[in-house]
């Protein structure tokens, strides 16, 4: 058995023993920490200078006349390793961060335990069904989690993502079918490697590559919400619990970009090329008009949805590049991303829970009554705004280097969206925490004790990855040109 099939396993158990009625914050914190370090222990098993897939368990699991067989088959290159990290680190903070006291306990942490499993299960699917099946399994719970415990609107806000998400959801699925549709029926095949093999080999041609990859595009572009697909993505996280937010936006949402860089563009890159002048003309939309418009939010959670849907513009740009530099950069800023969104994610529930308020004319002076917190989110928003010593630095570097060769003056328009990042995130930090205390803040309280851990190593990931980002480009370097086949 691989152990990417024991990752999947330890949360089902999990799941299991909730719904039996033994603890829920207690059974899901055991079961995200064990399978922390069993990735932790498939990261220093896995061979960073071999390329191809590692960890692997192929079975066949339904074979029906007239269709691709469906197998269930595991495994983890230099794309995916640190996407699995990612959701298991990000998954233990969710969860610890989380209140043990809350409404229908049971039920809330069995959706958090759902939703990381949805994500780790189609990080390591190398078969499409599955692949699609376990990110629609995860975005159940994720509709859940905002619909029962979200803030204000969450009725609203939870049906206006179940139908963007669906609809986006119905596209890729229709992208798949033309995709398989337009591969010979006797080579037909879920299995990602085989078909990506063969495709290498025998190369579609352009006009038959355009309407899968346009379909492509569009589903996995709404489910990372690029502009204008995005609207479901800032109020969705503004109004979803912290720990909800923390899972989707720090780690769910980058299940499109991947889709994107391990099927689409390099199953389908005659159709890559011809829509690319779309995709950069889009981005730009995510980095300027979103950028601004972020500016212009009046609420916490508000302004860290739209400063998450923001930043998705740069991993377009690296993925549009298509060279070894910008798609390294676009692992690593994946990586990075879901790291500070998620601790900043998380001070803005803290924030919310200790005083009872998130707009910026609420708040301010809070440095002084929490300054753990405080650490914490500038910590993220210095890692968001990319300075140098924190992750988001050198994947966005890699991102720019690479575009540099080949989109130069686009290069020069989007480097302004780290002013605009600038802005809105100092001008958040100043909100808060500075400022003249507000005497309805007096008595907030801080984090204290073991609640400061799962902080700890959120920050402590982006400072690793921001002063020896090595320790990640490594294993991912072996996946971009070994897999890939990227110069």
């Amino acid at each position: 058995m691989s152990p990417l099939t024991i990752l999947l396993l330890v949360e089902a158990a999990a799941i299991g023993l909730i719904l039996l009625g033994a603890s829920p914050k207690k059974v899901s914190l055991v079961a995200a920490g064990t399978n922390f370090l069993l990735s932790l222990w498939i990261y220093a098993q896995f061979p960073a200078g071999v390329g191809g897939y590692h960890f692997v368990e192929n079975h066949s699991w339904i074979a029906l006349g007239g269709l691709p067989e469906i197998r269930y088959h595991v495994g983890v290159d230099g794309i995916s390793l640190p996407l699995v990290l990612l959701t298991t680190l990000v998954t233990l903070a969710a969860i610890w961060v989380a209140p043990a006291k809350i409404k229908r306990a049971s039920e809330f942490y069995s959706y958090l335990l759902l939703l990381s499993l949805g994500a780790l299960g189609a990080f390591v699917s190398l078969d499409l069904f599955f692949f699609y099946a376990f990110h629609e399994f995860a975005l159940i719970p994720t509709f859940l989690l905002i619909g029962i415990w979200g803030a204000e609107n969450r009725q609203f806000v939870s049906l206006q993502l179940t139908l963007y998400l669906g609809l986006g959801s119905l596209v890729l699925l229709a992208g798949i079918i033309a995709l398989l549709g337009v591969v010979p029926a006797e080579e037909r095949t879920f299995d990602i490697p085989r078909l990506t093999d063969y495709l290498r080999e025998n190369p579609l041609a352009t006009s038959q590559q355009m309407l899968p990859f346009l379909l492509l595009a569009i589903g996995f572009g709404t489910l990372v919400s690029l502009f204008p697909f995005h609207s479901w993505a800032p109020f969705g996280y503004a109004s979803a619990p912290a720990s909800a937010a923390m899972l989707h936006a720090g780690v769910l949402k980058k299940f499109g970009l991947y889709g994107l860089l391990r099927v689409a563009m390099p199953l389908l890159p005659g159709g890559a090329e011809a829509w690319k002048p779309w995709i950069l003309a889009l981005l730009l939309g995510n980095i300027l008009f979103i950028g601004l418009t972020t500016i212009a939010q009046k609420e916490l959670p508000a302004m860290l949805g739209f400063s998450s849907v923001m930043h998705m513009g740069y991993l377009f740009l690296g993925l549009a590049c298509w060279n070894a530099l910008g798609v390294s950069g676009v692992v690593l800023l994946m990586v990075a991303h879901g790291l500070s969104a998620a601790l900043l994610f998380a001070v803005a529930g803290e924030v919310r829970e200790r005083a009872g308020e998130i707009r910026f004319a609420e708040l301010g002076g809070l440095a002084r009554r929490m300054p753990f917190v405080a650490v914490a989110f500038l910590v993220g928003s210095f890692a968001s705004v990319g300075v140098p010593g924190l992750a988001n630095f050198p994947g966005e570097l890699l991102i720019f280097f690479g575009s540099w060769k080949s989109q130069p003056l686009l290069t020069a328009v989007v480097v302004w969206g780290i002013v605009i990042s600038a802005v809105y995130q100092l001008r958040a930090v100043r909100a808060v925490f500075y400022g003249d205390l507000p005497q309805h803040l007096a008595e907030t309280g801080d984090v204290e004790g073991v609640a400061r851990i799962p902080y700890v190593l959120l920050m402590a990931a982006l400072l690793i990855l921001g002063i020896w980002p090595g320790t990640l480009l490594g294993v991912v370097g072996s996946g971009v040109k070994g897999f890939l086949s990227l110069n």
